[in-house]
């Protein structure tokens, strides 16, 4: 029997390990959010590419070779707006907000969907950008919320770099894949995966697709070193956010500013 060891893999209690996490969730964020002409640019000249597919790499072993993209930024804001804002009749493909589908959210009202998540936020002193380059970010988009998965990598990469205990993050990041990112991202990516998104840049779709599968693998990752997660709603005693010390932290306040 034999077993192929990647050599150069950054080991699990690796503060590099996080920050190629935090990396990752950066970029789907990007991805997320309307496009800007310098991300196109990023794309155009294979920057992005790079710094997805070096995290990707250092995370899973296996190098990522995104489909080239489209070759325009009027073609890129195109198809990003026909898939996730507006597409066929008016509709988008795939909505960004976790709000717009049903499924996600569990029987409960919008508003309270939106409080629960602004919940995760506000315990680590985060809140949003209320007039982020004339935007008004929801709590419930895709882009918000991999920004705080990133922000989460961050405190966990600190807390191991300085010797800390880094489990209360990991539970952090747990129950926010399980209760509201990863549902969402499997979500985006059956959209994307049963409809005509021709139009849609085809590496933004790839990265979709590929951190909606990677999610389900970082939840089993992490259920592995901190317990399985415990839906609250089954379970209403449990200890879903971490001893957090925001104030302490080197984290960003403003999660989208």
């Amino acid at each position: 029997m034999s077993v192929n060891i990647v050599a150069g893999l950054p080991m699990g209690d690796a503060p590099a390990r996080a920050q190629a996490k935090e990396t990752l969730w950066r970029l789907t964020a990007l991805c997320a959010g309307h496009p800007s002409l310098e991300f196109f640019q990023a794309v155009a000249d294979g920057d992005f590419q790079e710094a997805f597919g070096r995290a990707w790499a250092s995370l899973t072993g296996r190098p990522w070779t995104a489909p080239a993209p489209v070759e325009s930024f009027k073609a890129f804001e195109a198809g990003y707006i026909w898939a996730f804002l507006h597409g066929h009749k008016g509709r988008p493909v795939a909505p960004l907000l976790a709000g717009d589908h049903e499924i996600l959210l569990g029987g409960l009202t919008r508003p309270v969907f939106m409080l629960n998540l602004t919940a995760f936020y506000r315990h680590f002193g985060l809140k949003a950008a209320v007039d982020d380059e004339g935007f008004n970010d929801e709590p419930d988009h895709l882009a918000t919320m991999a920004e705080f998965m990133a922000v989460l990598c961050h405190l966990e990469a600190r807390a191991l770099a300085d010797n800390r205990d880094a489990s209360g993050y990991r539970r952090a990041q747990r129950d926010f894949l399980c209760r509201y990112l990863s549902p969402f991202l499997e979500r985006v990516k059956h959209r994307l995966g049963h409809e005509e998104t021709g139009l849609l840049s085809p590496d933004i779709s790839a990265v979709f697709f590929e951190m909606a599968t990677w999610s389900t693998t970082q939840i089993a990752e992490l259920e592995a070193r901190v317990g399985p997660f415990r839906d609250p709603d089954k379970n209403p005693i449990h200890g879903t956010m971490p001893t957090a010390q925001a104030g302490n932290s080197s984290a960003p306040q403003n999660l989208w500013g």
